[in-house]
């Protein structure tokens, strides 16, 4: 078996898209970032790869048996042991997995580009190994909660993360099929329609202001989330987080 050795990781825990788990130019100062002392290495198949990198399913049984106790942790001149932890690609992509213990990828990570391209290295001259795993591959439906990756292709990391606040905003409005209300913030994203919105139901107005939001992300947009968000303690912290400052 291949490994790695002093890797820096960067987990980003519960992610089921591979868009949310940031390359290392959009890691942060303020990042728990930890050094894997060793870690061992696989190559897998592309669609392996891409089931592991967006999802949070059960992982083959063979993969987890392979590589049990086989990475170890530095922290505070300790070395310490853990179950299933992994360096996975398929030749292009690059993921360090930890599961915590169970048997799905909780936590995930890129590597740093010097160990990205030791990576590619390494795995030149090994074949994939073929794990049998179930329920893949299938058509991942995505929703307003965990949006396409084409809606946040091209967005920074401060971006994707104010657009999914949008986007939760969005869905709590639905939630609330407030006719009154989904109107008014259709109408404060397009004012020079308001005669029209007001004559507007509750579905018609509510699906075209999600249509009409959902592609890019602009200043209009940041304004938008802003105001939506204002007097709801949790997206307002989850704002302050990514902007440094309060709702205004």
């Amino acid at each position: 078996m291949l490994y790695l050795h002093d890797v820096w990781v960067n987990w980003f825990e519960g992610e089921e898209n591979g868009y949310n788990i940031c390359h290392f130019h959009e890691w942060r100062k303020d990042d728990a970032v930890e050094l894997l002392d060793q870690v061992p290495l696989i190559r897998v198949e592309p669609v392996l790869f891409h089931y592991i990198e967006n999802d949070l399913a059960e992982l083959p049984q063979q993969l987890l048996d392979d590589i049990f106790q086989k990475a170890y942790l530095r922290k505070n001149h300790e070395r310490i042991q853990l179950e299933y932890c992994f360096v996975v690609t398929d030749g292009t992509g690059i993921l360090a997995v930890d599961t915590i213990g169970y048997n799905i990828p909780i936590r995930k990570s890129r590597l740093i580009p010097r160990q990205e391209q030791l990576v590619y290295e390494m795995i030149s001259a090994h074949e994939a190994k073929n794990y049998q795993f179930h329920g893949h591959p299938k058509e991942k439906e995505f929703h307003i909660l965990s949006p396409d990756p084409e809606l946040m292709r091209g967005l920074t990391r401060k971006e994707r993360q104010l657009k999914q606040l949008l986007f939760m905003a969005l869905d709590q409005l639905f939630s609330s099929s407030n006719e009154a209300e989904v109107r008014y913030w259709y109408t404060e994203w397009c004012p020079e329609r308001y005669s029209l919105i007001q004559e507007m139901k509750f579905d018609v107005a509510w699906e075209q202001l999600f249509e009409e939001t959902k592609y890019g992300w602009s200043e209009k947009h940041e304004i938008f989330c802003e105001n939506i968000i204002k007097g709801q303690p949790f997206f307002e912290k989850l704002w302050e987080m990514e902007n440094g400052s309060k709702v205004n």
